[in-house]
């Protein structure tokens, strides 16, 4: 038996009792969750699983799930073999009507990968973000300020959702303004981000695990529509800073000539309509959503480990490093990936074939016992701390990496100093997903200063 983090248990769990295809398997309790992908670790070899039912697209061949440390991280360094192409986000190929919007550069292989990622990695570099930290650190004092207001504003006593009124607040306003994106526009960012990622959640789209293929299909088009939107608003402010650029991520991106080896320059290609799109969308999604998760968890495990906690509030500065590489690594936001075989391998003792997919699970590579000691253990001076929570390393690792533990710094550095009894206070609202290990919403309490 296991014991839980309330102090329950849990029963044995057998490779035989667990269907990661089947949705309602990604709703059941975390640490029921960790036990089983514990017990899929202890096969000693990847498990195959069939592939979900999901309209539009057929059921396909199934796929491996690579669930230790060892196997995602060898998968992530080859991408010649473990192939990102056609498909790495989700297990099904996504449906024409879908694949126009979302089929970004997350999905691509270099050099066409490189091309893009090589005009945008300098604005998300150390020496550049460094350049917007007095204004990530005066946002988070406002969002802080609005958060006691807003506290004030209710009853004695009534808890105060921290993921509206904190978590989401400071991704999603930075990489709006990095993008351009007026302040009027960000809640209808939030919401159009909420359906892309939430695209399983019933409060989003009204999937459920036991609906049948019409219904899904039904839920996969508002999900079509949320990306639609968001593109749209890419194209009309492409054309915006094409026209007259303003300095902002947008104006790069659509102004600048990317040379076949994927170099900046005066003498190469501009990005093509649907590639910025897409590739605006996924900043958009990826810039505000994975961060806001970890802010969330970051609330919850700092309420559930008080001993953690003191930790952290007797040297900030000198923990809070560790602090965010362990936040990131437990809670694990982005859980998995998929990747495609482009011919026949053995890694790590298992042989796969040409044409098989394979899903390399983050959150169980980050839990591995031959890498980490006591893995389910909450710690923030571990070290070292090798997790896959920005991804494997290679050249898919997150582009975002430095801004998100940036703005995790900063955002806990103002609530614990300013509220130093903020505490989760409650259990939080779970989005039901495969793909993202998130809260919808979190109450949490503190004395209003």
């Amino acid at each position: 038996m296991t014991t839980r983090q309330d102090g329950g248990t849990i029963g044995e769990i057998g490779p035989g009792d667990i269907d990661l295809s089947d949705l309602r398997f990604w709703g059941r309790p975390l640490d029921e969750r960790a036990a089983a992908f514990a017990a899929l670790r202890a096969r000693g070899a990847p498990a195959f699983f069939a592939d979900p039912p999901v309209p539009f697209t057929g059921r396909g061949g199934g796929y491996w799930a690579l669930v230790s440390h060892a196997d995602v991280t060898e998968a992530s360094r080859n991408p010649q073999i473990f192939s990102s192409e056609p498909n790495a986000t989700t297990v099904i190929d996504s449906p024409g009507f879908l694949d126009r919007y979302v089929n970004s550069m997350i999905n691509m292989d270099d050099p066409r990968h490189a091309k893009i990622r090589r005009v945008v990695s300098r604005a998300f570099s150390p020496r550049m973000l460094a350049k917007t930290e007095d204004d990530i650190a005066a946002r988070a004092t406002r969002i802080v300020d609005e958060l006691i207001a807003a506290r004030a504003a209710l009853p004695d006593g009534r808890p105060l959702d921290f993921v509206a009124n904190a978590a989401v607040r400071l991704p999603v306003e930075v990489i709006c303004d990095m993008l351009g994106i007026p302040e009027r526009l960000h809640p209808r960012v939030v919401r159009l981000t909420n359906i892309v990622l939430g695209n399983s959640d019933p409060e989003y789209t009204g999937i459920t695990p036991d609906m049948g293929r019409v219904r899904t299909g039904l839920g996969l088009a508002k999900v079509a529509l949320a990306s639609r939107d968001l593109h749209r608003l890419a194209v009309r402010l492409g054309k915006e800073r094409a026209a007259e650029p303003t300095g902002d991520l947008t104006s790069a991106l659509v102004n600048a000539e990317v040379g076949a080896g994927g170099e900046t320059g005066g003498d190469g290609e501009k990005l093509s309509t649907r590639e910025f799109g897409t590739f605006f969308l996924l900043l958009v999604v990826a810039g505000n959503e994975t961060t806001r998760t970890a802010i969330a968890h970051g609330l919850q495990l700092l309420t559930d480990n008080p001993a953690q906690r003191e930790l952290l509030l007797e040297d900030f500065d000198g923990r809070i490093g560790g602090a965010v590489e362990e936040i990131v690594r437990y809670s694990t936001p982005v859980i998995c990936f998929r990747r495609n075989l482009t011919r026949d391998h053995v890694m790590n003792g298992h042989a796969y074939r040409a044409g098989d997919k394979v899903m390399l699970f983050y959150n169980s590579a980050n839990r591995d016992e031959t890498v980490f000691t006591d893995p389910d253990a909450f710690d923030i001076t571990r070290s070292p701390n090798p997790h896959v929570g920005f991804g494997g390393p290679g050249p898919h690792f997150c582009l975002g990496a430095n801004l998100a533990r940036r703005e995790i710094t900063v955002m806990f550095r103002e609530l614990l100093t300013r509220l130093p009894d903020l505490r989760a206070a409650g259990e939080p609202d779970r989005l039901m997903s495969s793909f993202i290990n998130g809260y919808k919403r979190l109450p949490c309490t503190f004395t209003a200063p």
